[in-house]
C-alpha cells in the first residue's frame, strides 16, 4: 500500500500529515510513502529530510494517486477528483459540514476516515488529534493572551512597589482549557475557570485554578466527553456568575464547543464593554462562530478598549510540534484501518465505526447521517 502526503493548501494552515520520523515507522511497518514536494516546508521539514526517511518526493499529482491520502485538513473537491477510485482518505473532515465533499468521495468509493471523529476512549488515545492540537492550542492562547496584556502575570515585591498579579478567567475545562489553566498558573496569573461540566471541577482545582461552580449544572447533557446540549436557563445562570467575575478579568480565554453545533456565546457585547481598558480576549472558538459576540475571525481587533484576539488555528502557530504530534496520531489510525496489503477494516470495531464516514459509495457514519438529515 502506498500513502500519499500532500501540500496543506488551506489558509493559515503550516502544519503537514507526518512528519520525517514518523515516515520512517511507516516505512518499517512496510508501505510506501510519496510526499508532495514542499509538503514539510512550513513545519521546517525538508524535502531531504522525508527522503532520509525513505519517502519519495513528488508531485501533488502524485500523492493524490496512492492509496492511502493524509491530510490535516479535508481534501478539496479538485483534490479528490484525481484521487484514485476505491483510494482511502484520513483527514479532519467534520463530514456534518461538507455534505458535497461526501458525495464526492461516494462518487470515487472512497473510504473516508474522520480525526475529528475518533472516540475518545482508552484504546483511541493515541489516535485523539484533537486532544493532541487542542494541548497545544491552550498553551499558545496564554501567550498570545500575555503578548497583549499591558502588564506581567506574576505577582512581583520590588523595591519600587509590589505589581499584584494578572487574573485570567477560562471558559471551558477540556483539554485546552486545563492547559490554559495550567499555562497560566506556572507564569504566576490566578486562574479562575467555569465550565457546563460540574465533574471538571477536581481537574481544575488540581492544576491550581478555581473553579466557579454553576447552580443547575448537573442538568448537562454530556456524551464521550463532549458536551451534546446546554439549556439557555443554564446559559443564562452562567452568564449571571461571569458577568461579575469578567470585570475583574485581566485576560479571558474561551475554549467552548459543542459538538455539531455553533459555539454559545458567552461574552456578549456588554461584558467587554464592562471588561478593564487593555484587557484582552482570546476566543479559540472563533472557528465555528465564536464564544464572544464581537470577535472577528482571523484578526486581532480592538473594541471597546478591550483586545480580541480571534486566531482560528492555533495549533498552526507551532507547526513543529504540531505536525508531529498529528503524524503519530493519524499514523496510528491508518496503522488500525490499513496494512501493507490494503484496508482491514473490522466494521463492528468501535474505533472503526467511530471514524469511518464514507465506505463503498455510501455515508455510514451515523452521526453524520443524522446531522445531515436535519
Amino acid at each position: 500500500m502506498i500513502i500519499g502526503v500532500v501540500k496543506e493548501t488551506k489558509e493559515y494552515e503550516n502544519r503537514v500529515a507526518l512528519s520525517p520520523e514518523v515516515v520512517k515507522l511507516i516505512r518499517k511497518k512496510g508501505f510506501e510513502v510519496v510526499v508532495e514536494s514542499g509538503a514539510g516546508e512550513k513545519s521546517f521539514f525538508s524535502n531531504q529530510d522525508y527522503e532520509a526517511a525513505g519517502a519519495k518526493i513528488g508531485t501533488s499529482k502524485d500523492a493524490l494517486g496512492t492509496d492511502l491520502l493524509l491530510k490535516v485538513n479535508l481534501p478539496t473537491l479538485q483534490e479528490i477528483a484525481l484521487m484514485k477510485e476505491g483510494a482511502a482518505s484520513i483527514s479532519y473532515m467534520y463530514a456534518y459540514q461538507h455534505p458535497e465533499v461526501v458525495a464526492a468521495f461516494n462518487a470515487k468509493r472512497i473510504s473516508s476516515f474522520s480525526m475529528d471523529a475518533v472516540p475518545r476512549i482508552s484504546r483511541a488515545q493515541k489516535m485523539d488529534a484533537l486532544s493532541s492540537q487542542a494541548n497545544l492550542a491552550g498553551y499558545k492562547a496564554v501567550l498570545l493572551g500575555a503578548n497583549y496584556l499591558g502588564k506581567i502575570f506574576p505577582l512581583l515585591m520590588t523595591a519600587s512597589g509590589t505589581i499584584t498579579p494578572a487574573r485570567v478567567l477560562i471558559f471551558g475545562a477540556g483539554v485546552a482549557g486545563l492547559q490554559a489553566i495550567a499555562t497560566a498558573k506556572r507564569l504566576g496569573a490566578v486562574v479562575e475557570c467555569t465550565d457546563v461540566r460540574p465533574e471538571t471541577k477536581e481537574q481544575v482545582e488540581s492544576l491550581g485554578g478555581r473553579f466557579l461552580s454553576v447552580e443547575g449544572a448537573e442538568g448537562v447533557k454530556t456524551e464521550g466527553g463532549y458536551a451534546r446540549e446546554v439549556s439557555a436557563e443554564y446559559l443564562e445562570k452562567q452568564q449571571q456568575l461571569i458577568r461579575e467575575k469578567i470585570k475583574e478579568a485581566d485576560l479571558v480565554i474561551t475554549t467552548a464547543l459543542v459538538m455539531g453545533k455553533k459555539s454559545p456565546i458567552l461574552v456578549t457585547e456588554e461584558m467587554v464593554k464592562s471588561m478593564k481598558a487593555g484587557s484582552v480576549i482570546v476566543d479559540m472558538a472563533v472557528e465555528s462562530g465564536g464564544n464572544c459576540a464581537i470577535s472577528e475571525k482571523n484578526a486581532t481587533v480592538v473594541k471597546h478598549g478591550v483586545t480580541l484576539v480571534g486566531e482560528s488555528n492555533l495549533p498552526s502557530l507551532l507547526p513543529v510540534n504540531a505536525s508531529q504530534l498529528y503524524a503519530t496520531n493519524i499514523s496510528t489510525l491508518a496503522f488500525h484501518v490499513a496494512n501493507e496489503t490494503g484496508l482491514t477494516l473490522d466494521l463492528e470495531d468501535e474505533i472503526t465505526k467511530g471514524v469511518l464516514i464514507t465506505h463503498q459509495g455510501e455515508l455510514v457514519h451515523a452521526f453524520t447521517k443524522q446531522l445531515l438529515s436535519n
